[in-house]
């Protein structure tokens, strides 16, 4: 697919980094935004539409981790956190604080690249824009309305980000089948899983918080202990 159209958002303090990456984006067909501290992220994000953030976390004004809270409170938009820390902790923290993905400097620009063109195709199939066909799956009182891109469990609206949607409508569309860290990580992520554990981890756990009347004893999205994690089917 070609990426003319979509709008990235580059936000780091090291013009030199936001310069660079915005050159390889560029050559796929992106147009390019930048911003060098947090604050400034606010400004084009409700002036322009952005489908996807490049996020550094130490920024003068306000870090990276502000900055995704505040997203996170009116947008779903993907969010990867480029950072020096390379701390499993501090990859899990970004996560839990709502990135979808996380990238350690220094890294290698087609890497960067690869992880934006694919995090853009899913988001643009799954998550906040337009779809063509009409599709829905329930169990329970829990609904996925695909056509519209919407979640509700018992009438109640939930916002998920996209990587959350996506692993929802994974395993509603296959209730009651049990798949594995890794298998999730693979048909979501579309890779290999290397050290996925974590990463899905967090994005379940952010899933029952937001679907859950009791995320510590879950009615929908259940583990399955030594094996993985399931949707119970319900009529």
């Amino acid at each position: 697919m070609g990426y003319e159209g979509y709008n990235i958002l580059i936000c780091d303090d090291d013009k030199a980094i936001v310069d660079a990456v915005g050159i390889y984006l560029s050559g796929e067909g992106y147009s390019v935004y930048k911003a060098y501290d947090g604050a400034q992220v606010f400004d084009i994000i409700q002036k322009e539409q952005i489908h996807l953030v490049l996020l550094d976390i130490m920024m003068p004004v306000m870090d990276g981790l502000e900055v995704t809270k505040m997203i996170r409170e009116q947008s779903g938009i993907p969010i990867i956190f480029m950072s020096a820390k390379a701390q499993d902790e501090d990859k899990i923290q970004g996560l839990q604080i709502g990135a979808d993905d996380y990238i350690t400097k220094p890294f290698n620009p087609r890497e960067l690249v690869a992880r934006v063109n694919s995090m853009v195709r899913r988001y643009t199939k799954l998550g906040a824009m337009p779809a063509d066909e009409a599709n829905s799956y329930r169990t329970g009182g829990l609904v996925i309305s695909d056509d519209k891109k919407k979640v509700t469990v018992d009438g109640r609206d939930v916002r998920l980000t996209p990587l959350e949607y996506n692993i929802l409508l994974f395993l509603v569309k296959n209730q009651g089948k049990v798949y594995t860290i890794n298998e999730i990580y693979e048909n979501i992520w579309n890779e290999e899983a290397f050290g996925a554990d974590n990463t899905v981890a967090v994005h379940i756990r952010h899933i029952r918080e937001k679907i859950e009347v009791n995320p510590k004893n879950p009615q929908y999205l259940k583990v399955v202990w030594g094996w993985g994690y399931k949707v119970e089917k319900y009529e």
